[in-house]
């Protein structure tokens, strides 16, 4: 006898015409997620270079970004707008470049973590799990307290930069001798690494020379956009924009190896060659954005969550969504920073911290069992 619409068989093996209609609405509801991503990520970038105690036009910040390419559009009949030099210096030389390392940062961490909480299938995974973070931030302390980060502007970058790579690198072949293939192993080793990098920056910080050097450490590893140039942004956008089209193109992998190891590597996923390539991509997007800004909690911990709870656990969605969201994200905690108890400025890493650590609390509280 045939199956009819409403038995079980039917149920769970839906018409082509159903599965069919089914991936059009979602694809529907991705593009419409990523229409308003796109548009909030303009908004809040327009709205932070605009806000400050000198305010600005809000579509200032298009005019500069198109002032280069102005003799290209006059055949046209297109002309820009004049605006106030003073103006347009402000936005070129000072805010632009810092809503612009804030959202390469903010979309950095939160692809990174999103990408380490897939491989680990760990929900508490972040960026700094396999030790970069740690690694650039007691780079950064040794050469600030012995006065060698004042030898050159690019000292400091440089050394975190080395620092939370010579600290991956430590991860994976100690975890590579030990157990190869093992994500239990590499997160072991990783925390392993943080405690030990953590008594060197305590260590460090204790013996200082003068407390200047012990306030431009802890200032640097509570994380700041603070006087951001543009060879900051020069720094970072070229590491973090290919690493995160490398990772965009894992998604289907990482669906996979989210179910399971097994599941990956009987689709035909090479599960140690992909981990070990996201993992050196997620934590080389992550070094370059730390050597500029110090240490920013809780953005790749909690954004690929509150992402996750919007359009699901699909990595091909997520990934992409979790950059445009961790974008907005840092750029109005910057803006935040800068504003909310102006004149005094709080560092961008304590107003993420503070917005971050409640909404993980109320992630748990909503996930909590019954």
């Amino acid at each position: 006898m045939l199956d009819s619409p409403a038995s079980p068989r039917a149920a769970r093996h839906p018409s082509p015409a159903t599965a069919l209609s089914a991936r059009r609405r979602r694809l529907r509801k991705l593009l419409l997620i990523a229409a308003a991503s796109t548009a909030a990520l303009v908004t809040v970038i327009s709205l932070a270079v605009s806000l400050g105690p000198v305010r600005t036009p809000m579509l200032a910040a298009p005019v500069v970004l198109l002032e280069p390419i102005a003799p290209a559009l006059q055949p046209f009949g297109l002309h820009l707008p004049d605006l106030d030099p003073s103006h347009s210096a402000l936005i070129s030389t000072v805010r632009l470049p810092r809503v612009l390392l804030a959202a390469l940062t903010g979309a950095a961490l939160a692809c990174a973590g999103a990408v380490m909480q897939a491989v680990f299938r760990n929900p508490l995974a972040e960026p700094g799990i396999t030790g970069v973070s740690s690694g650039a931030a007691a780079a950064a302390v040794l050469l600030l307290v012995t006065g060698v980060a004042m030898a050159h502007p690019w000292t400091l970058p440089a050394g975190a930069f080395l620092g939370a790579l010579a600290a991956v690198t430590f991860v994976q072949l100690v975890a590579g001798v030990a157990r190869p293939g093992s994500t239990a192993t590499l997160l072991l080793v990783g925390v392993a690494l943080n405690a030990l990098l953590g008594a060197v920056i305590s260590a460090a910080i204790a013996n200082a020379s003068s407390t200047s050097d012990v306030q431009h450490a802890i200032f640097w590893l509570n994380g700041d956009l603070t006087a951001t140039s543009w060879g900051d942004v020069r720094v970072a956008v070229i590491p973090v924009l290919i690493g995160l089209v490398v990772l965009l193109g894992f998604g289907r992998e990482l669906n996979l190896m989210v179910l399971s190891e097994d599941a990956a590597a009987s689709s035909g996923v090479n599960t140690v060659a992909v981990r070990q390539v996201v993992l050196a991509v997620a934590a080389l997007i992550t070094a370059a954005t730390v050597a500029v800004t110090g240490v920013i909690a809780f953005v790749g911990l909690v954004v690929p969550h509150l992402v996750r709870l919007v359009i699901g656990p699909d990595q091909r969605a997520l990934l992409p969504l979790s950059v445009a969201a961790g974008a907005v994200f840092l750029v109005l905690a910057d803006l935040g920073a800068r504003l909310l108890f102006s004149p005094v400025v709080l560092q961008t890493g304590v107003v993420t911290a503070l917005v971050g650590a409640p909404v993980l609390l109320l992630l748990v509280l909503h996930r909590r069992p019954g």
